[in-house]
């Protein structure tokens, strides 16, 4: 069983990470919450976009980024961010893989990515446009690292409920 991780740094948009939050469920990864958050954990709006898999998330909280390093010590870290000079797809993500991304309107301390260029991916946009919403980017960012390790105990086909082929 591979060991996926989703971490979103001081989120601000409910709707992000509800739709996040879905993602992760329906993947099996690991969600991490870094504080300060622009809502509460209990507004409706992260809740409406997660609402029936809310209960089958795996989340941990903390209180800011050195809390996090601090308590996931030999993790393989990508930082996904605009500045990046490597694109997500070309990197093998190997077991116990964080991915990380910011806040959604500053994305990640750039002292962060000065310190860990080898680690910073970019998913390929347009040069002129600033960037891709959050839960998309976290969307094609797990997908591609579930597709390098063969999507591990996700079902790849599915069935037809009034016909068979």
């Amino acid at each position: 069983m591979y060991n996926l991780n989703i971490v979103l740094t001081e989120p601000q948009i409910p709707q992000n990470t509800g739709n996040i939050s879905r993602t992760c469920a329906v993947t099996g990864a690991r969600l991490h919450l870094i504080k300060p958050f622009g809502f509460e954990i209990s507004d409706k709006h992260l809740k409406r976009a997660g609402l029936d898999y809310w209960d089958k998330l795996d989340i941990s909280y903390y209180e800011n980024l050195d809390d996090f390093f601090e308590r996931n010590h030999g993790g393989n870290f990508f930082y996904f961010t605009t500045k990046g000079r490597k694109v997500h797809s070309d990197v093998k993500y190997p077991d116990n893989s964080f991915l990380i991304f910011g806040r959604e309107d500053r994305g990640l301390p750039e002292k962060l990515l000065y310190e860990n260029p080898d680690s910073c991916v970019r998913i390929p946009m347009r040069s002129n446009l600033r960037s891709l919403n959050l839960s998309n980017s976290a969307a094609i960012a797990v997908y591609e690292v579930l597709r390098q390790w063969n999507y591990p105990e996700l079902a790849c086909e599915g069935k037809l409920t009034q016909y068979t082929w």
